[in-house]
């Protein structure tokens, strides 16, 4: 991963214009049109278009594996759409998912994904629809949910369509049989079963690992909102292998951990840096540490390939790199190293997105200001990535005044793109809408960034 974010810091790299996504079905969408008519808004909800109607856009919740690693996403439209269909026909349903569906397709989320798995909720009707073949089936998890509206298949129907959809490579995810007996019939085809962490205790477990072995033989169990990283463990210790909810980026007491050995060193090279040392004196303080020395190195000839000749001299590769990209190398080295940890993986790739998104929202912004948008987003999560307190995680940094407050105190000009970030990754719009207002932008293009910054944050760590 650092390879590609070298790659990436070495100039290789789109400009941070402002982006155009087919991550969010247009407003003019017809089964938006159709959405708003039918389930229309409360009258409280806000920011609607010119025409009277409101703009639908993705949102997602990341997936993590044992290993607390991102294994994939589950993919939904805003909560202000889930909410206002809530209570609606189960044709307002099959709208819905027809939009969810129809926005997945037209954001190629085979390619945006890679070896990452997107999880899709929709009615059990909609499992014969036939956009489903819009989908890169490798990558796509089908959960059915039901309606109270007539309309529901038949057992049997259903069971021949689950069979044709996993022929054609589809999987297959099944609601809690213990909460859920609708789907009983289809528990020898499921692939995962999903359950919610509230509630979930050893006696469900044990009844949920028989089902497994006894009847779904090939499922695996995933379980969704789990709050802290202990509910993580004990749902680990059932014999869960897939999991979602906020304990992923959740904050523990981490007082009497310490900071990696080497990113002591790394703050002093920061602080000489900040304090515009010479080249030599950076130079020699690299050369202190022989590991540090000899990543640069490397990193510096894969990345300046174009040269006639390979670099050898610290000083030399210093003054390639600029002091700006210094800066920003030795910040990435500090989070990496703590990317293997626990949840550190995961943390690091949502704040890779939130840098990305912050400096493509910012892209109008002079280049300083880019790059400061830039560590914004990357350090809101480095006490996570290295499990240490944010004032020990930021002490080595030497970061700028407006770098310090926003994640230090939530405050001063940087952090309001911070919060719309961070808002881009719940399901509540009208929290996305009210941060996006505070910035000046629509959630639309805030939606768009975020996206666009998730491809990219993808593609640096495959």
């Amino acid at each position: 991963m650092l390879k590609a974010l070298l790659g990436w810091l070495f100039g290789r790299r789109p400009a941070p214009a402002t982006p155009t996504s087919p991550a969010r079905p247009r407003r003019d969408d017809p089964g938006i049109r159709k959405l708003n008519r039918d389930a229309p808004l409360r009258a409280e909800q806000r920011a609607a278009s010119p025409t009277g109607e409101q703009a639908t856009f993705l949102c997602r919740e990341a997936v993590l594996g044992r290993n607390q690693r991102i294994a994939g996403y589950q993919f939904m439209l805003q909560e202000g759409a889930r909410a206002r269909i809530r209570h609606s026909t189960r044709r307002v349903h099959h709208l819905y998912a027809e939009v969810l569906i129809r926005s997945l397709a037209q954001a190629d989320i085979g390619e945006l994904l890679g070896h990452r798995i997107a999880f899709i909720d929709v009615p059990d009707s909609f499992f014969a629809d036939p956009s489903l073949a819009n989908l890169p089936a490798q990558s796509v998890v089908l959960i059915p949910t039901l309606h109270a509206d007539p309309g529901a298949p038949e057992p049997d129907a259903l069971r021949r369509t689950v069979e044709q959809l996993r022929q054609r490579g589809l999987r297959i995810g099944l609601p809690d049989p213990t909460v859920m007996t609708e789907f009983a019939h289809l528990l020898p085809q499921a692939d995962f079963i999903v359950v919610h962490a509230q509630g979930l205790d050893a006696r469900r477990g044990l009844q949920l690992s028989n089902i497994a072995l006894e009847i779904a033989r090939n499922a695996r169990l995933v379980v969704r909102g789990l709050p802290s990283i202990e509910e993580f463990r004990f749902c680990c210790k059932l014999g869960a292998t897939l999991f979602q909810g906020p304990f992923a980026t959740s904050r523990e007491n981490w007082q009497e951990r310490e900071l990696p050995p080497n990113t002591a060193r790394i703050g002093t090279l920061l602080a000489r840096l900040r304090a515009d040392a010479s080249t030599h004196e950076l130079a020699d303080l690299l050369k202190q540490d022989a590991a540090l020395s000899l990543r640069l190195l490397r990193y510096i000839n894969s990345a300046a390939n174009a040269l006639p000749q390979s670099v050898s001299s610290i000083e030399h590769a210093l003054t390639l790199l600029g002091r700006e990209k210094l800066q920003r190398w030795l910040i990435l080295l500090v989070c990496s190293a703590g990317s293997n940890g626990e949840r550190g993986g995961a943390a690091l790739e949502t704040a890779l997105v939130r840098g990305r998104m912050m400096e493509l929202l910012g892209g109008t912004h002079p280049v300083a200001e880019r790059e400061a948008l830039f560590l914004v987003g990357l350090l809101s999560l480095v006490d996570v990535i290295l499990q240490v307190p944010m004032e020990k995680a930021l002490a080595p940094l030497a970061l700028g005044a407006d770098i310090d407050a926003a994640l230090r105190g939530n405050s001063g000009p940087l952090q309001p793109l911070l919060a719309l970030a961070v808002a881009c990754e719940r399901s509540d719009s009208e929290h996305l809408r009210d941060a996006a207002e505070r910035c000046g932008i629509t959630p639309e293009q805030a939606s768009q960034c975020h996206m666009q910054a998730l491809s990219w944050a993808i593609q640096i760590q495959d």
